[in-house]
């Protein structure tokens, strides 16, 4: 019966394993396709203590040429500051203060 279970549980965690194995990520591209597509982009940049700029940059690609550059700019509340440990390149490490970043999320239908 011992062995029984020792075996199941061998099993058990062989499919884990494989199940588990890192999958190529097809949908991951160097160059963008310019036969018809929209290449964007998505950036903050830190206005005053007060205010960050949103920028979002759409170029339409058609049969090989860009079409049309878009660009929206939105300001948006800045999220304040935080102390960080900075280190240059001789090693030696500093508290600094740093401005919070905003984590940006897209959504893509």
């Amino acid at each position: 019966m011992k062995r029984i279970f020792t075996l199941g549980l061998i099993i058990i965690a062989a499919v884990v394993f494989v199940s588990c194995e890192e999958k190529q990520q097809e949908d991951i591209t160097n160059e963008v396709n310019k036969n018809g597509s929209v290449e964007s982009s998505v950036t903050v940049d830190h206005l005053d203590n007060m205010n960050d700029v949103l920028i979002t940059k759409h170029a339409v690609w058609v049969k090989g040429t860009k079409l049309k550059d878009i660009e929206y700019r939105d300001t948006v509340p800045a999220l304040g500051s935080e102390n960080k440990t900075a280190e240059n390149s001789e090693g030696d490490t500093k508290t600094v203060e740093v401005k919070k970043d905003y984590e940006i999320f897209i959504t893509v239908k």
